[in-house]
């Protein structure tokens, strides 16, 4: 999640469109929370891994 982020992230801001740049910066946050979640050993919604 984090590298798709990042990918939405540039291609929004190297194109101008508003949207993905929108897009990747939440998808970036949910990445990262989800890293840190997962180095603390905390769950996820009920699922301590995500396939």
């Amino acid at each position: 999640m984090i590298i798709l982020g990042l990918i939405l992230l540039l291609l929004g801001w190297l194109t101008g469109l508003s949207i993905l740049y929108t897009i990747g910066v939440v998808i970036l946050i949910v990445g990262l929370v989800f890293l840190v979640m997962g180095s603390v050993g905390r769950p996820a919604f009920g699922r301590r891994y995500w396939f």
